[in-house]
């Protein structure tokens, strides 16, 4: 207990008023300075020392009545006056006043030395007091803080009691996931996919491939399932169905060349045929056409005889020369054309042979494309299941490790608690004859938790009690406290920040991209306002220069008339203080009344 508060108690027991208003911590700074006597205070003065309120009523009446009341060195006067007796004594001999002094000196001696006993018997019995006093408040506080530990550690435990049943409850859920549950019997949900069996999904693999097996058999030549089955990534490629490889049949090959000669032959003699014919076509139709000419020519002229053999003998001779030149190009000149141009003849029969094996290509590219795409998708599936075995492995991996730790924590927060019950259980620290209240000198430790908790105090004090470290921790402990919530309010405003910064950047991007994927650097509405801000600009700055013109001129009026600062100093009182201008306005109108009065006079 502080010394103020000791204070407050000794003016409770004497039944100062308003005792129970005040506080104990406001009096701790007169200990300082008069620490001696309040302390005396503290431990002498009782109910005893107080006056009763008849002895207050004399004394009042004693005041009222005005006789004078003697105080200090007059009524020592007349206490000393007043141990002479009034009675006659006879007269003594020298000798017998001697001894009588001597006597009187001695029962003065032994007066005072009973004195000085009841003082110290007093002073004795006032200390035992006080610190039974203090012992008492003591112990009442040791009790009120017994029942708030008791308290605290009944709610601790029930409070851990509850958390290791929730624990209990979770280790048992979290134990039924990784147990092994017969599927038969549904007792355990299957959480897991490990858990699950894999019998239908390698079933319906194992069907699906029978199937691609078969579907390459029917489509394809022998051997190609073989490709199908293997799973080396160089086999999923498209096939060239001409490859010697795949076409192993040499009577098949020479029967297709053969086959081919005779297409190239047959397409070269009706290719042949097509041009004598196209020639005798030809031929017969320049004839008619030349016949039709001469008859026409004929009929509208008459010709003689001799003109007409000539004619005829020149056109005998043109033909002569026709025939010779055909002779002579297919004799030489055709010959070397048709051996240069021979692989152009059976250009069509190639070409055609091309289309149909790039039709029949394409439709083993498509039916290689389907088996394919199944071969993926069966290799994906599987890979698939792969990934999500391993990604679950892994996981598994990780609440293996977390467990062990858990236990390893644990573990070592049963030897800790073992350790502390251990020492709890030594009887060298449980039982304690003499509790000291100060902290040992030797004890480091505790100095130097007391020096953290403390923090930077210049005032050092002698002795370090357990009292002043639980004051320090629970001003800590108030501190930390206090900044949590400090911590707290600043997160939300954070928070409020963010939200709000967030909404604002949302408002410009909308105002920015305006619904659109494109940044509009510039906004018509805003240039719009952003000029009417400039012209008011503009117009405040006039209005501004124009305003410090008029000032400037009209402080340049005042500096040189005193008549307007009269006037603005009225206005002023007029606009602020208008008690004061009523006072002013009293005052001349006073003045002016006695001037008016002075010059009637």
């Amino acid at each position: 207990m502080s010394c103020g508060k000791e204070f407050v108690e000794t003016l409770k027991k004497i039944d100062y008023p308003k005792a129970d208003i005040l506080n104990g911590e406001d009096f701790d700074w007169l200990f300082v300075e008069n620490e001696p006597f309040l302390k005396w205070f503290c431990g002498n003065v009782n109910e005893q020392n107080v006056l009763s309120e008849e002895e207050l009523e004399a004394f009042s009446v004693l005041q009222k009545s005005g006789k004078p009341i003697l105080e200090g060195a007059a009524l020592d006067e007349v206490l000393k006056t007043c141990k002479t007796s009034d009675l006659k004594t006879p007269t003594l001999n020298d000798k017998e006043l001697e001894k009588l002094e001597d006597e009187v000196q001695t029962l003065q001696k032994l007066k005072n030395l009973k004195i000085q006993r009841r003082n110290k018997c007093q002073l004795m019995a006032s200390v035992t007091s006080h610190k039974s006093l203090r012992l008492n408040a003591k112990e009442e506080e040791t009790n009120k803080k017994l029942k708030q530990s008791q308290g605290i550690l009944n709610a601790t435990n029930t409070k851990i009691s509850n958390e290791l049943h929730t624990l209990s409850d979770g280790v048992a859920k979290l134990m039924m996931f990784f147990r092994r549950s017969d599927l038969g019997q549904g007792t355990n949900p299957l959480v897991f996919l490990s858990q699950f069996s894999l019998q239908n999904y390698l079933s319906q693999e194992e069907q699906s491939t029978a199937a691609l097996t078969l579907y390459t058999k029917k489509q394809f030549f022998q051997g190609i399932h073989e490709v199908v089955e293997s799973s080396n990534e160089e086999n999923f490629q498209l096939l060239d169905m001409q490859a010697p490889s795949i076409c192993d049949n040499q009577e098949v090959l020479e029967e297709r060349r053969l086959e081919m000669a005779r297409l190239q032959l047959a397409y070269i003699c009706a290719q042949h045929q097509l041009i004598h014919l196209k020639a005798n076509n030809l031929s017969l139709k320049s004839s008619i056409k030349w016949a039709e000419e001469n008859l026409h020519s004929l009929t509208s002229k008459a010709l003689g005889k001799d003109n007409l053999d000539a004619k005829i003998s020149s056109l005998n001779s043109e033909i002569l020369k026709l025939e010779e030149q055909i002779t002579h190009m297919k004799g030489k000149i055709l010959p070397a054309v048709v051996k240069e141009n021979a692989q152009l003849l059976n250009m069509p029969v190639v070409k055609g042979d091309f289309d149909r094996q790039i039709a029949k290509q394409d439709r083993h590219t498509a039916r290689q494309e389907v088996v394919l795409n199944q071969l993926i998708k069966q290799k994906a599936s599987f890979e698939l299941l792969h990934l999500s075995y391993e990604i679950e492995l892994r996981k598994h991996w990780d609440v293996y490790r977390q467990l062990e730790n858990l236990v390893h924590l644990l573990n070592q927060s049963n030897l800790m608690f073992h350790q502390r019950l251990e020492m709890l259980t030594d009887p060298s620290v449980s039982q304690q004859i003499n509790a000291r209240n100060t902290i040992d000198s030797k004890d480091y430790s505790t100095h130097r938790l007391y020096q953290l908790l403390e923090g930077e105090n210049k005032k050092k004090e002698l002795f370090i009690t357990h009292g002043n470290l639980e004051e320090v921790a629970e001003k800590l402990k108030q501190d930390v406290s206090l900044v949590q919530e400090q911590l707290e309010v600043s997160a939300q405003e954070h928070s409020l920040f963010l939200s709000k910064l967030n909404n604002d950047v949302n408002m410009l991007c909308e105002a920015l991209y305006q619904g659109g994927n494109q940044l509009l650097l510039s906004d018509q509405e805003l240039t719009e306002q952003f000029h009417q801000v400039e012209s008011q600009l503009n117009k405040l700055n006039h209005l501004l220069t124009d305003i410090f013109a008029d000032v400037k001129t009209k402080r340049k009026l005042l500096a040189s008339n005193k008549l307007h600062q009269v006037e603005r100093e009225l206005y002023v009182y007029f606009l602020k203080d208008e008690d004061y201008l009523k006072n002013i306005v009293e005052n001349l109108e006073n003045q002016s009344k006695i001037k008016t009065i002075g010059l009637e006079d």
